[in-house]
């Protein structure tokens, strides 16, 4: 169950300890210029995402593992189904979709590096929610 926790916030862009609030302020990995730009804390459950200056270095490292699986697979699928393409033309695909996956898997590195330090928290999404009601 954690694990699809995970996949959600991941894959959807929003808080790993709500599911509600966005990370990043733009929802397409691919609009360059607003890359690494993300929201300070939480719209909703006030999370904040950088504990401290430097807390996304860790995601490097995340992204190392990230990269290394897209040549795995490249390799996997050259060793059994690309076996007729030619050293240079099989490079230069792998190259151009690592190239490719890249905004990826910065935007997935980040968010897999937060949902190492904080878990989802149904009673905190749910006791937010209740408190919204009365409000109202």
């Amino acid at each position: 169950m954690k694990l699809l926790n995970i996949f959600y916030s991941m894959l959807f862009n929003k808080c790993p300890r709500c599911h509600k609030g966005e990370v990043f302020t733009a929802n397409n990995p691919y609009s360059l210029a607003k890359i690494f730009s993300m929201h300070d804390k939480c719209s909703h459950c006030e999370l904040k995402y950088e504990h401290e200056s430097s807390f996304f270095y860790g995601a490097m490292y995340v992204s190392y593992a990230l990269t290394s699986g897209w040549f795995i697979i490249w390799y996997v699928l050259f060793v059994t189904v690309l076996k007729e393409l030619d050293a240079l033309t099989f490079a230069l695909l792998m190259t151009g979709s690592i190239i490719a996956l890249s905004p990826l898997t910065i935007r997935w590195s980040r968010m897999l590096w937060l949902n190492f330090f904080f878990s989802f928290s149904k009673e905190l999404n749910q006791s937010k929610k209740h408190t919204e009601e009365i409000k109202n």
